[in-house]
């Protein structure tokens, strides 16, 4: 049956500033950009052999091709192996964070983008 999870979106009000962010900020590559009439598809990822992919998706286009669709949902959990790493990265480039936090299940900090959606980037050690 379904064997893996391909791509989440994230629906942003320009999707050049929304990629700039991600790959600029974030370090992360463009594995898709594509126009088809008023569609622009944009996918990122980590790394270029990453199987999952966010798609930084028009919010407004979103909303006049799906009325119902819940344009503003997000809850994406990132992870990273060093996360004092990532946390002192991001943090110069002028990316807003929080504090690090321990819960008994992980160290966490979460970060915005350029519209203001919240991600969480948790270390994991496996």
């Amino acid at each position: 049956m379904i064997h893996r999870i391909a791509k989440t979106t994230i629906y942003v009000n320009n999707q050049d500033e929304a990629k700039q962010f991600w790959t600029e900020k974030l370090n992360f590559v463009t594995k898709i950009d594509a126009t088809e009439g008023p569609l622009r598809w944009i996918e990122i990822a980590p790394q270029d052999s990453e199987w999952v992919t966010i798609v930084l998706y028009d919010k407004n286009l979103m909303k006049e091709q799906c009325p119902s669709a819940n344009a503003d949902y997000k809850t994406v959990v990132l992870s990273t192996e060093d996360l004092d790493n990532a946390y002192n990265q991001m943090k110069a480039k002028d990316v807003e964070v929080t504090d690090i936090v321990t819960m008994p299940y992980a160290r966490l900090f979460t970060f915005k983008d350029q519209d203001g959606n919240e991600y969480i980037l948790r270390e994991d050690k496996f």
